[in-house]
């Protein structure tokens, strides 16, 4: 009977093993719109961890403090979206300016092009005809808001229900795997901690860049804060996004040197943030490897959209924290059990 050698048979399981992994993101990326949505839930359940974990040391019943963090939860993100609501309305309104923008910018290049006119037509035409299209397929028609609406409700159900049941019995979940139970605790403090830490300091970046552009002169400054704030969730991509998008504000409302100035200095703002501020508050506790943080903020974004982008961040943090990843948050002692779920 013919038999595997050793080295035959790790390389069979080795085989296995990226099969596996290819099969479950491709089922993680078919499954999209129930598997965001359950990563969501989780994610905000461990960022409210500590929140709920001193609510149980109170005494408060575990199905009073996960109907709070439900509560809580959904109320941030009204108010995340409600200020989400004005930044996409100045965005939609720019979009015509900067169409215009464009193709002044063709007109000068095909002037300054020899025997560019054909082509510099045909490129005008191509934005003329097509420009318009494009925002209107932008602003979502109304048959499309009735068609989403149902997708969206049951994505919002499945996110709160899954916070809410894994708050709730967080504990018998942990309870399954004692031997690791302390490494799933260091875990929910490591994320909660890098996501309350990083949410303040894009807060603070946002007001900056508001209090920035507004002394500058440029238009909707309310508009590109709270791009930088949102932006600024997605590490290394975020900024070159907003320093791009800033270099053609400042095109459309400036002459001369003043072109820049937008970009010069929301790039100050976030060489301090990036270099200073950030590495004290977050750097000292959690060091992540930068090529790591890119590779993961682009599987989310491929994986599941803007979701992915958000919970990639907070699930590598969780992952490297549990599998052994030496936290500041991770040295301190775990806090006292506690008490059962109602």
């Amino acid at each position: 009977m013919w038999r595997l050698t050793n080295r035959e048979t790790r390389i069979a399981a080795q085989a296995l093993i990226l099969i596996a992994a290819l099969a479950t993101i491709a089922a993680m990326k078919l499954a999209g719109d129930l598997v965001a949505p359950v990563a969501l839930g989780l994610v905000v359940g461990v960022v409210l961890a500590p929140f709920v974990n001193r609510l149980g040391r109170l005494g408060v019943p575990r199905a009073v403090s996960a109907s709070v963090a439900l509560f809580l939860a959904v109320v941030l993100l009204l108010l995340f979206i409600s200020a989400l609501g004005p930044v996409m309305s100045g965005l939609m309104e720019e979009i015509p300016k900067i169409q215009s923008e464009i193709r002044d910018w063709v007109d000068e290049i095909v002037r300054m092009v020899r025997g560019a006119e054909a082509l510099g037509r045909e490129i005008e035409e191509t934005i003329a005809e097509g420009g318009d299209e494009a925002v209107k397929a932008a602003v979502p028609t109304l048959i499309d808001a009735l068609w989403m609406a149902p997708n969206f409700a049951a994505q919002a159900l499945i996110f709160a229900g899954t916070l809410f049941f894994f708050v709730l019995t967080a504990d018998e979940i942990y309870k399954f795997i004692p031997t690791r139970a302390a490494a799933l605790r260091d875990a929910d403090r490591a994320v909660s901690h890098y996501f309350v830490t990083v949410t303040f300091i894009n807060a603070c970046l946002g007001l900056g860049t508001f209090g920035v552009m507004t002394l500058i002169g440029l238009p909707n400054a309310m508009l590109w804060g709270g791009a930088a704030f949102i932006l600024n969730f997605v590490l290394y991509l975020g900024p070159v996004m907003m320093m791009a998008a800033l270099l053609v504000g400042g095109a459309m409302h400036f002459t001369g040197a003043m072109v820049v100035v937008p970009l010069v200095g929301f790039l100050c703002l976030n060489m301090i943030e990036a270099q200073f501020v950030t590495p004290s508050l977050v750097g000292q506790r959690l060091h992540l490897n930068p090529l790591l943080v890119f590779l993961a903020i682009l599987f989310g974004l491929w994986l599941w959209g803007p979701v992915g982008g958000i919970v990639s961040l907070p699930i590598l943090v969780w992952v490297l924290v549990f599998s052994g990843h030496k936290t500041e948050a991770s040295e301190e002692p775990a806090p006292d059990p506690l008490p059962d779920a109602v």
